[in-house]
């Protein structure tokens, strides 16, 4: 038995098969089950030429479906890739390709869009889909491809250095695939290695913490799982032998996430920033709930400001209310700091462990009090998929050690705590939805009315950040928020569709012709608002 994320859920089978494991608005499984259910999944796909290193996209929305199709893969030793069901056919089409998928699972009301992404990718061969009631030449309906699966566990010896790819949102530029080992993403992604006790030496020693009952976590995660984050957490709760409860579908609904943690005895909820934050809190304030059980409200992937924070504790006072800070390409990398949650000019401010530091320009640690990028060492990804030149840019050894450097910029101060800036104007982070603006303004530019744009993000009471637009329009032309609304929904994702614009007669460009992004966001918070 190894690191290996596979064997660790079917070594936790083993021992306490009549727990429950997977809950959902709509279903109850108990690890036999939800290991029966993916063992016959896997079986299928190895009959349909899945095998290891194979990658399989899961196009779906939170639920039994994803959570089977995920733990089948990964049985296989095949690579699971998450797709946001946001996308629409042009970003798909640039993700199966770049992935080089060779399965898909994915929702019956996404299919249509899949299949057009999917035209003249031959490698993409099985197509499941759930929720279309039986086979058609579209695709096998996965319900009927896993009753036809054999249940049996007779799969590959695995390794911890099996892959685990995450796609990214793309931060600075297109979608790309981290590439975690297995065993690293283990130590670096779920809680140190330590899910259910102290941090383990041994893979067995997984099973044992459980049957200890070291700490069992019943845990719900509010964020899609087509985000890795959500899939961390997910694994964090089951590895401690605790129920994984998700709110199935793809609309998050704040009175039936409270529902399912009074009924289910939630432990700990992670959530994305103020986007679900806010909503949560305003939801519980006037909902009459009593989530006794709760003990922990994480929050990662989008800042959780102090407001509402502030109102989560005052709400819920004996729940402990985290600011975690990570990244796809680094794992949980801290905590905010108890009591000063939020440091220099209102940025958030984290206890680091010795894995982590800042570099100057070049590449050496910065001293105190000097901005520069943070960086990880130890534990980290192989690289991107398919993309030498990202990971070359990314990934770097200093001094014979390996680093990533995912891009936000912070400083260390005298007492070794780390404030983060973030990524500067470019990249905007949307409710935890990053968008990378010359995707959107390649859109904008796109519509016949259209000269140029500049496309920054916006403070946001809900979302963080939202999308705004400086569109300067061709001469004698005149262009609306409503009419670029619709003609970007051909092209990129609903969150990354401006919300506001503002019109100009030109857009300043530096000398070299590249985008001023600072007088963008300047013009438009002081015209936009906030």
């Amino acid at each position: 038995m190894q690191f290996n994320l596979a064997d660790l859920f079917e070594s936790l089978v083993d021992v306490i098969g009549e727990r429950d494991a997977l809950v959902t608005s709509r279903e109850r499984l108990t690890f036999r089950e939800l290991d029966e259910r993916a063992n016959r999944l896997a079986s299928f796909l190895r009959a349909q030429g899945v095998g290891p290193r194979a990658h399989v996209g899961l196009h779906l929305y939170n639920g039994v479906e994803f959570v089977v199709s995920l733990l089948a893969t990964l049985k296989l030793r095949a690579v699971p890739i998450n797709v946001n069901y946001r996308y629409v056919s042009h970003e798909l089409r640039y993700l199966f390709d770049n992935a080089d998928l060779v399965a898909l699972v994915t929702e019956a009301e996404l299919l249509p869009m899949a299949q057009a992404a999917a035209v003249d990718l031959p490698a993409l061969k099985t197509r499941l889909v759930v929720g279309q009631g039986r086979h058609t030449e579209e695709g096998f309906d996965f319900e009927t491809a896993v009753a036809s699966g054999s249940p049996v566990r007779d799969f590959p010896e695995r390794s911890g250095d099996d892959l685990y790819i995450i796609y990214t949102g793309g931060t600075t530029g297109m979608p790309k695939g981290v590439m975690w080992r297995q065993e690293d993403m283990f130590f670096a992604g779920l809680q140190g290695g330590a899910p259910g006790g102290d941090p383990i030496t041994r893979p067995e020693e997984l099973a044992e913490n459980v049957l200890a009952e070291c700490f069992t976590m019943h845990m719900l995660t509010a964020a899609p799982f087509i985000h890795g984050a959500a899939q961390w957490g997910g694994f964090i709760g089951l590895f401690t032998g605790g129920k994984l409860v998700l709110q199935a579908g793809k609309s998050f609904d704040p009175d039936e996430i409270w529902r399912l943690i009074e009924r289910e005895g939630v432990t700990t909820i992670t959530l994305v920033g103020d986007a679900m934050a806010r909503p949560l809190a305003d939801a519980l304030e006037t909902g009459g709930y009593q989530p006794s059980s709760l003990a922990v409200i994480a929050s990662a992937g989008a800042l959780l400001s102090p407001s509402v924070r502030d109102q989560l504790r005052a709400l819920l006072p004996d729940t402990l209310v985290l600011n975690n800070f990570g990244a796809t390409e680094t794992g949980h990398q801290g905590s905010a700091i108890p009591g000063m949650e939020t440091g220099r000019e209102g940025r958030p401010t984290f206890f680091m462990d010795e894995s982590n530091c800042v570099l100057d320009d070049d590449l050496r640690p910065a001293p105190p009090g000097v901005l520069g990028k943070l960086a990880r060492g130890g534990r980290i990804p192989l690289g991107y998929y398919n993309d030498p030149e990202g990971t070359a840019a990314r990934f770097t050894t200093i001094d014979g050690k390996r680093w990533v450097v995912p891009g936000d910029f912070a400083l260390l101060d005298e007492e070794g705590t780390i404030t983060v800036y973030g990524r500067g104007a470019v990249c905007i982070n949307t409710g935890g939805e990053k968008v990378f603006p010359e995707e959107v303004e390649e859109a904008l530019k796109a519509h016949a009315d259209v000269f140029d744009a500049l496309v920054v993000g916006l403070p946001d009471a809900r979302w963080g950040e939202r999308v705004a637009a400086v569109v300067a329009p061709r001469a004698g032309r005149n262009v609306t928020l409503e009419d670029l609304e619709a003609h970007c929904r051909n092209f990129v994702a609903g969150y990354k569709v401006p919300r506001s614009i503002l019109v100009v007669p030109h857009i300043e460009r530096q000398p070299s012709g590249k985008p001023d992004y600072k007088w963008a966001r300047e013009l438009a918070l002081k015209n936009l608002g906030v």
